[in-house]
């Protein structure tokens, strides 16, 4: 197969299929605990964990777990940016052979309602300062109990004692109850034994839920067989980097899929140290950078492009970075240029969904690079390009379809989802809604998502080219292009701006620049300068929320 010929072409060392080891991620950091009992495993802004002690912690939450009546099948639910007890809460979970329910922190109430009780969650282990809020909801779910953290726990001195005071907003004391314990009282309780690990290899492990921008979320399901591969997939991808000798930064949330594959379950799988950070923004990744010097940054292109941006991350020696990781979009030509220079360090591009663990294709670590694509699959990853009105024709080299992808990472489906299931899930390929095409070499590229193409007057129009083009003029910081309604072409093409500090442009200079880096029909017809730009919480940019308000515009009041 050419795909067989590309793999091998261009990812030096990585074999097209795995023997996969049999392994939970659970008991892979057992065995990392084992292997480095002495090496640090979590780096709490400065406090070590090594991995022996985070092994002992997990095996006395998960008997406080199992002492708290949870059993293999029922639903933990994790509400909590990356502090240590998230790593010992969900790994401590998955243990015993529970399945942990990834939360945002930062959601509403009403989206926190949703995801609890849709997920049938029993338990939830979350922060002081969320206990109200999920003690008023768990009427209308089945919640039973709450384990609360306190931010400040795993803080070195004297940041810990100083965070009270400090940052008053985050931190609550905590009052006992029959319905509410402490996440501290329990790891003092119970001992550190050996917990046997209960994970069945094709039983459900992980409930992530999607990012809900169009109607409501839905929950996907993840088996120990989908996690575990995925680690061994990327980890593959790397044949010349030693377990326990790396560290990484952890700018992604381990509450979503990204971050729970690479600032979780792969770093403990290779016995790396993870750089925790609660709330990634250019200055903390700063501090980081100089107190610890990582091996491995990665994040999305925001971080990248918000680091640029800083003086002081410009003025570093930044020679100790190996490689940097980008996800959950397209990294512009300029920024990985920029990196290059810079650092002198491997810029990857890492591209996946929820619904596939979510790592499908990555830039060949030690292979070529290519700018503007995502790379090619991991092992016993096959991705077709099928044509966008039936999904059934698949397409030759250079046309562009939607991505579907097979491979061992592949959901179980949508948590009491069926009818969902089945419109995703086609004879065991997940159909992305992602469009994109792969180049001769077997690279593949993403252009845009189904929902987010625009389509002006018969033509097709991707939003993320008009973006990468913006992103390329020397006074644009952020751009972000969308639909908008128009009476005579359907729909044309509108991009929100955001400029550097310090520089000045107006709508007419944005339009020429376009004119002389796009076709006709791709120019925008209008700009809107703005301060910033709508994003998730790991700093994706939200263009279906730009889209919504011009749409609610256009509808006028009422």
């Amino acid at each position: 197969m050419e795909e067989r010929i590309w793999h091998k072409s261009y990812a030096p060392g990585v074999p097209w299929s795995l023997n996969y080891e049999k392994l939970t991620v659970s008991a892979g950091l057992a065995r990392s605990a084992r292997d480095f009992p002495h090496k640090t495993a979590l780096n709490y802004m400065g406090a070590r964990i090594t991995y022996r002690d985070l092994d002992e912690m997990v095996n006395r939450f998960a008997r406080a777990l199992l002492d708290l009546g949870i059993r293999e099948g029922d639903k933990v639910a994790a509400i909590m940016p990356n502090i240590p007890q998230v790593v010992i809460a969900n790994m401590a979970a998955l243990r015993i052979g529970a399945v942990v329910v990834l939360n945002n922190p930062l959601y509403t109430e009403r989206e926190l309602q949703y995801q609890l009780e849709d997920s049938d969650s029993v338990l939830a282990v979350t922060l002081s300062v969320l206990v109200p809020r999920v003690e008023k909801i768990m009427p209308r779910t089945k919640v039973e109990k709450v384990i609360s953290c306190q931010v400040n726990t795993y803080l070195p001195f004297p940041k810990k004692q100083l965070f009270p005071l400090v940052r008053k907003e985050l931190y609550r004391k905590i009052v006992t109850t029959d319905k509410v314990l402490r996440f501290e009282d329990l790891i003092r309780r119970y001992p550190a034994d050996p917990v046997e690990d209960r994970g069945e290899w094709d039983e459900l492990s992980t409930i992530i839920y999607t990012g809900g921008t169009t109607g409501k979320s839905k929950g996907v399901m993840l088996s120990h067989r989908n996690i575990s591969c995925n680690v061994q997939q990327f980890a593959a991808w790397f044949p010349n980097l030693e377990r326990g000798k790396y560290s990484l930064v952890g700018t992604f949330p381990i509450f979503h899929s990204a971050g729970f594959t690479a600032c979780q379950n792969f770093f403990c799988w290779q016995a790396w140290e993870h750089c925790m950070i609660p709330r990634p923004d250019p200055k903390g990744v700063v501090e980081i950078l100089k107190r610890d010097r990582p091996d491995f940054l990665p994040g999305v292109p925001t971080i990248f492009v918000g680091l640029l941006a800083d003086p002081e991350f410009r003025k570093m020696d930044l020679s100790f970075i190996k490689g940097f990781f980008s996800g959950a979009a397209p990294l512009a030509a300029d920024t990985i240029r920029d990196l290059k220079e810079l650092t002198g360090a491997t810029i990857l591009e890492v591209y996946g969904q929820t619904e596939t663990t979510p790592i499908a294709t990555v830039t060949p670590w030690g292979g070529k690079i290519k700018p503007g694509t995502v790379g090619i699959p991991v092992p016993d990853t096959d991705i077709r390009i099928m044509d966008l009105e039936t999904g059934e024709r698949e397409l030759s080299v250079g046309e562009v379809g939607e991505i579907a992808i097979h491979g061992p990472q592949v959901m179980m489906g949508y948590y009491k989802k069926p009818e969902e299931t089945a419109e995703a899930l086609r004879g065991g390929w997940v159909y992305t809604g992602d469009i994109g095409y792969f180049d001769e070499e077997g690279y593949l590229s993403v252009v845009d998502r189904k929902k987010d193409m625009i389509i002006a007057a018969g033509y097709n129009i991707y939003p993320v080219e008009i973006d990468n083009v913006l992103f390329e003029h020397p006074k644009i910081l952020e751009a972000c292009a969308v639909g908008v309604p128009d009476p005579y072409r359907g729909e044309t093409v509108k991009a929100f701006v955001v400029v550097k500090p310090g520089e000045s442009l107006t709508e007419e200079e944005v339009i020429a620049y376009c004119r002389e880096n796009l076709a006709p029909y791709k120019v925008p017809k209008a700009i809107e300068f703005v301060e910033e730009l709508p994003k998730s919480t790991v700093g994706k940019i939200l263009r279906r929320e730009l889209r919504d308000r011009e749409m609610k515009r256009a509808q006028g009041p009422g």
